[in-house]
């Protein structure tokens, strides 16, 4: 049933514009085969993200999308949304792991109800991190593997987490992970893991030469 399947899906930026960005919400949901999405991003803080943002609005009036947020929004152009926003975003897909926590962006979306959003919340499969004696000593101490170790920090910090994997036992293992919970002392432990240190490593306007490649000009 389609209330059982949770829909995500993302705005390139040469979809950002208003009226322009509710037409490829409905090519999106053509596309799909469906009649709403539970949750839809701007994938980049570039372009007309405002006018692609009240747009996004008007799906959510009309019941073509369930709820919307943003993706990468990590400069000044977070605040220009947010203070321009009639319906605040849900959620904020950014990097975010042991090794980068994201602290001070959790400050900044606080007072707005905004939860994080981890892709790469095992640090894209990163060994050092995976192998941190601290996940190694607490796996053995609760019979999980390293990342379900990690996965469960996530969970507790309040993170949204979307591991990838088509491994059949690493999908049942990203699951089981709701039956036992990390102490006060041992979230300390792994929050005192954050170095500040990304995976993925590129300047805004290295991202905005990027982006210009495979955004066609209007």
């Amino acid at each position: 049933a389609r209330e059982e399947i949770w829909i995500t899906s993302k705005l390139w930026p040469s979809e950002y514009g208003l009226g322009k960005t509710t037409v490829a919400i409905d090519k999106m949901l053509s596309r799909l085969d469906t009649d709403y999405i539970d949750l839809l991003l701007l994938h980049q803080q570039f372009g007309d993200y405002l006018g692609a943002w009240k747009d996004m609005e008007k799906a959510m009036a009309s019941g073509k999308v369930r709820s919307i947020g943003l993706s990468n929004f990590e400069s000044e152009r977070l605040e220009d949304i947010l203070s321009n926003a009639q319906i605040k975003p849900a959620v904020l897909q950014v990097e975010c792991h042991p090794y980068y926590q994201q602290s001070a962006l959790k400050q900044r979306v606080s007072s707005c109800g905004t939860v994080i959003e981890s892709w790469y919340p095992i640090g894209h499969g990163d060994t050092s991190l995976i192998n941190e004696p601290v996940f190694t000593r607490l796996g053995q101490k609760y019979g999980k593997t390293n990342v379900q170790i990690i996965l469960r920090w996530h969970i507790q910090e309040g993170n949204v987490v979307f591991p990838k994997s088509t491994n059949p036992e690493h999908l049942r293992e990203n699951f089981d992970i709701f039956d036992f919970s990390l102490t006060n002392s041992e979230m300390r432990e792994i929050r005192a893991l954050d170095k500040g240190e990304r995976f993925f490593n590129m300047s805004l306007a290295d991202q905005e030469r990027m982006l210009g490649s495979f955004v066609p000009a209007d």
